[in-house]
């Protein structure tokens, strides 16, 4: 899948050394945003593995998917493994309101979505996805502009996975 090859080929091109260059209370702030970055995914790999039980003819498409999302959840720190990030990712482990814009003090994407039940329909259920992976992505671009270096480039590059990812899920849908 050439997605899965390109964002692949971003995380292999973004090392994670360099992102405390502005020291002090600048590494707490990348600290804290890779560690809602990595529990972001967690919780939208824990959503891939709900749809996938409950449309198990969906797993050709979505475990490339969720694999990709899973490998990001480990660049920033988090469980690698399937499910191994569902305590995590509870609503109390939620990104916090810091991480969305200001105006947003609404829960995170990934929070709501992992504990939402799946939709009966396949469609419906991508389209869901789709919805979780752009609203993530959206959220990391935002979030990119208040990290230095490296873990801002690799939030970009994670983030274009995400894009990426939705219209994979939209163009499945049809």
């Amino acid at each position: 899948m050439l997605v899965g090859a390109a964002g692949a080929g971003l995380l292999a091109g973004c090392s994670s050394g360099g992102e405390g260059s502005d020291g002090g209370s600048g590494a707490s702030e990348v600290e804290r945003a890779r560690a809602r970055v990595a529990r972001d995914s967690e919780g939208l790999a824990e959503r891939y593995d709900l749809v996938i039980a409950a449309h198990p003819d969906l797993a050709t498409l979505l475990s490339p998917l969720r694999a990709e999302v899973v490998r990001h959840a480990g660049a920033f720190g988090g469980v690698k493994g399937a499910g191994a990030g569902r305590a995590s990712a509870s609503p109390s482990g939620s990104p916090s309101p810091s991480d969305a814009p200001a105006s947003s003090g609404s829960p995170s994407s990934s929070a709501s979505a992992s504990s939402a039940p799946v939709p009966d329909d396949p469609g419906a259920a991508l389209t869901e996805l789709a919805t979780a992976e752009r609203a993530l992505a959206d959220k990391r671009a935002k979030a990119l502009l208040r990290v230095p270096g490296e873990v801002a480039r690799l939030m970009a590059s994670v983030a274009a996975a995400g894009a990426g990812h939705a219209y994979v899920l939209t163009e499945g849908a049809k």
